[in-house]
Formats: C-alpha cells, sequence, structure tokens
C-alpha cells in the first residue's frame, strides 16, 4: 500500500514535469513565431569610426565563429555591419539577439526539468 501511494507521487510530480516542459517548449514557439533568432552566441557590438566630419558611432553583429557571407565568394565573417544606431538593421538584430538569449535560457530551464524528471524515476528505482 506504501509503495503504492510513493509510485502515485512519483508519477503526478512525473506529470506535472511534463507540463511545465511543454509551457516553455511553446514559450520557446512563441518566441521563434516573433522574428528572426540571431545565431547562438551572437551579440551586438558598438565600434567607433571616423570620418571626414568627425567620429561616429556604429553597431555590428558579432559572432563567436565566422558565420556571416561576405562580398567574396565562399568567405564568411564573424561580423555583420548593423550600421547607425537606430537603423533597422541595428534595431532588428537588437531584437534577435533578445529572442535568442530567452529561447537559450528557455532551453537550459527545460534540461534542468528533464534532469529532474531523470532524477524522480531514478529515486523511485533505488526504494525498490
Amino acid at each position: 500500500m506504501y509503495m503504492s501511494i510513493k509510485t502515485d507521487d512519483v508519477i503526478k510530480r512525473a506529470e506535472l514535469l511534463q507540463q511545465a516542459i511543454a509551457t516553455l517548449q511553446l514559450q520557446i514557439q512563441q518566441i521563434q513565431a516573433l522574428g528572426e533568432v540571431a545565431p547562438p552566441g551572437c551579440c551586438v557590438l558598438r565600434y567607433q569610426a571616423r570620418g571626414k566630419n568627425g567620429t561616429y558611432w556604429y553597431y555590428k553583429l558579432h559572432a563567436t565563429q565566422a558565420i556571416f557571407p561576405t562580398t567574396q565568394p565562399n568567405k564568411l565573417s564573424k561580423y555583420k555591419h548593423l550600421g547607425k544606431a537606430g537603423s533597422p538593421a541595428h534595431i532588428d538584430a537588437v531584437l534577435s539577439v533578445a529572442r535568442r538569449t530567452q529561447i537559450d535560457y528557455l532551453t537550459s530551464c527545460i534540461d534542468s526539468l528533464r534532469q529532474n524528471w531523470v532524477d524522480l524515476y531514478d529515486s523511485l528505482k533505488e526504494k525498490k
């Protein structure tokens, strides 16, 4: 009788974990539907350029590996130039990095919950 109650409790908690995972997966899908998601490891950086009329701040999307196409055939770059602050390319890049950050966090939460699910069933096996 006691083991049956314990097993039922584990099953209920496992179902709650599965529901939480499904909720987080749905949130990821909703974020993806909002627009482009930056590749993993990307960030928006500011850099200064000097011109005839002074210095200017420009922005670029920076990746940890060369992934952005260049004007040269078969050559990739770590940088995608976005232009001035507030330009459509700049705003799009900031939003895409924000979506990537949210998705990465939700994915780590899903991974944690999946590990919790495994731990839950491992604890049940140990008690048998």
